[in-house]
């Protein structure tokens, strides 16, 4: 995988301000796909992850709010319980994946 090639990260964020909520919810939205309320997929670049990590701490209160983003790994296993997020038949994969590995969960 190239230096700069986008990669899938995880955001997730707790906010003690609805309205700061509101704004970095909307922001997110806009770049990614939520898994949850606060937790998002989105793939970006090196380049783009720093932009982006720039605009939310524009956002939030770092003294009161915590944001946090994970890179997925590049082989790692992804493991759901529960009711999906994802409309039937669409799975959360990157151009790395190894599709036989796949399991219809």
């Amino acid at each position: 995988m190239a230096f700069n090639a986008p990669r899938l990260h995880i955001i997730s964020y707790d906010i003690a301000d609805p309205r700061r909520l509101t704004r970095l919810h909307r922001y997110l939205s806009g770049i990614g796909m939520p898994l949850q309320y606060s937790v998002f997929v989105v793939e970006l670049s090196p380049r783009k992850l720093a932009r982006v990590l720039e605009t939310i701490q524009d956002i939030i209160d770092p003294r009161r709010d915590d944001v946090r983003a994970y890179p997925f790994p590049l082989n790692g296993e992804r493991i759901r319980l529960g009711r999906q997020s994802f409309p039937e038949g669409v799975f959360l994969i990157d151009s790395e994946c190894d599709l036989l590995s796949l399991t219809k969960i």
